[in-house]
């Protein structure tokens, strides 16, 4: 494996190059989702066959060019430098920042770049100019409504990431703009338990079927739409409802706000679905009426919630409290 051509090698990096040389097991964290991130360690072989399937998905070789510009603590960095080793590809590495591009200004064209939610603003402003930028993959926490449209109009050739820490990154992509469902990489094929979470397979990986609490829509043994969290749904007057399903349907609704969907106890529905907001002001009446001709009132919130801040993950995910 080369390592040479992995340009500005920081000392985060260097850490993890030395692991990856002396261990057959690496050191890695969850991604915190659900609770604090937990430490986990991962087979070095695992993140090898996951590295050959996104390369092959991308048509990542020796003469592709990466680029990475996040941290090598979470996973999604780690595997950037294992792709870029095991296709024997440059790899140019620069500092987190808001802006994915800054540090990547010189080079003529860019095949792979990851990016999280946060730092797609920047790469809007910059468009794709003269095609240099071949695909990029955005995972860590779900995209708004307004991320969705806006890179679906920007001609940016880029797709969502469903995978965890565990199964080393991404098991499957969807491309944003085209898609509503989620296809596997090679090498993988999905099936659903009992309560119709997902269950993601493959030969190539040491944990060869691995069950998630991600309630999913089967289309095929390689396709999937995703639904929402199990631990997320809220049984409401006896109806089975995914917050993440209404979320979508009023993101139209609410502009430039963060927001999410929970239940609270009541007395009437056994739980009571309730739209929490980020920031004050916002006119509710205008809301529900705009509303209520998009949901059924089953399923409209009883309540809405101002708070001054939502607490995220350092992923940018949103904390259900």
């Amino acid at each position: 494996m080369d390592y040479y051509r992995i340009k500005n090698i920081t000392p985060p990096v260097l850490d993890f190059i030395k692991e990856w040389n002396c261990s057959n097991k690496i050191s890695a964290y969850t991604s915190g989702s659900t609770g604090k991130p937990k430490p986990i360690r991962l087979d070095r072989n695992d993140m090898i066959a996951s590295a050959k399937m996104t390369n092959a998905f991308f048509g990542i070789d020796a003469g592709s060019v990466l680029a990475m510009p996040l941290s090598p603590e979470y996973i999604a960095g780690k595997m950037m430098i294992v792709r870029s080793l095991v296709a024997e590809c440059e790899l140019h590495i620069s500092e987190p920042s808001l802006n994915p591009l800054t540090g990547f200004e010189s080079l003529e064209k860019i095949d792979l770049i990851p990016i999280v939610p946060a730092q797609l603003p920047a790469l809007l402003a910059h468009g794709n100019r003269s095609g240099r930028i071949g695909n990029i993959i955005i995972g860590g926490a779900p995209l708004s409504y307004d991320q969705e449209k806006a890179v679906a109009e920007s001609g940016l050739n880029a797709y969502a990431t469903y995978g965890m820490t565990e199964t080393c990154s991404h098991v499957a992509l969807r491309k944003i703009g085209k898609d509503s469902f989620y296809t596997a990489l090679p090498g993988y094929s999905f099936s659903t338990d009992s309560r119709g979470c997902l269950v993601i397979k493959s030969n190539q990986m040491s944990f060869k079927t691995l069950v998630t609490n991600d309630c999913v829509e089967i289309l095929s043994d390689t396709q999937f739409k995703w639904l929402g969290r199990a631990d997320n749904v809220i049984n409401t007057g006896g109806i089975k409802v995914f917050p993440e399903k209404i979320e979508a349907q009023l993101a139209p609704l609410i502009k430039n706000r963060a927001f999410y969907i929970t239940g609270r106890p009541s007395d009437r529905w056994g739980t009571e679905i309730v739209l929490v907001i980020e920031g004050s002001g916002f006119d509710k009446d205008h809301f529900f009426k705009q509303a209520s001709e998009i949901l059924p009132s089953r399923l409209l919130p009883k309540a809405i919630v101002e708070k001054e801040e939502i607490p995220r993950t350092s992923s940018g995910k949103i904390k259900r409290l």
